[in-house]
């Protein structure tokens, strides 16, 4: 193939003969230029559909806690429905609530000071305390209606104060401790323990 000096020879080079029609002007007959742009709607409308899909595959699943690298819950005979509600995650490295770090879990069981709050996770903890109360009248009538009038053999507790605590099982009782007395403080006094599923009724929580 002859070499030529660098320039837009696009039509002389490749003509597209299949897309464009009338040679190097790009017109056809009567000069009328041929519209070869991609039309996008269609791919934007799979793309929709396809997102909706996930999110009522997800909804559907009940899917509430996430399973962490590394993180090894305890088992549990006795096991009852977990629900939504904030989520407290203690490994061997870190403290995070919701996915958010809160500290290091060495730090928190070396620590020998007075203080035997997790100040960041205590934090944290009354900021969605205050945004649940904020929000507590554009709650559905039955949330709300379950945080007035409490029903002891509702399996569905209030979301006022609840919180799922997701532990390694290897993490010493200090550190358990100090996060669940964080937890008090900041208003979170109905926790729930998330563990593997051992022999016993079928459930997802303690």
């Amino acid at each position: 193939m002859p070499v030529h000096p660098a320039g837009s020879r696009l039509y002389s080079a490749i003509p597209f003969k299949y897309l464009v029609k009338g040679g190097p002007g790009g017109s056809g007959a009567g000069g009328k230029s041929s519209n070869i742009d991609l039309n996008l709607t269609p791919f934007v409308d799979m793309m929709t559909i396809l997102v909706t899909f996930l999110l009522m595959v997800f909804s559907a699943s009940g899917e509430i806690l996430t399973q962490q690298a590394g993180l090894e819950l305890p088992s549990a005979g006795q096991q009852a429905d977990i629900q939504r509600a904030p989520v407290i995650i203690i490994t061997q490295q870190s403290i995070t609530f919701n996915g958010e770090h809160m500290a290091e879990t060495e730090s928190v069981f070396d620590d020998q000071s007075t203080q035997w709050k997790v100040v960041e996770l205590c934090e944290r903890l009354k900021a969605e305390r205050r945004a649940f109360d904020l929000n507590f009248d554009k709650l559905p009538d039955a949330q709300r209606e379950r945080c007035l009038q409490p029903n002891p053999t509702d399996k569905i507790k209030c979301e006022r104060g609840l919180a799922i605590l997701q532990a390694d099982r290897r993490i010493k009782a200090k550190v358990i401790s100090r996060v669940l007395k964080t937890a008090n403080a900041a208003g979170y006094n109905n926790i729930m323990f998330a563990v593997e599923r051992g022999a016993g009724p079928p459930g997802g929580a303690q």
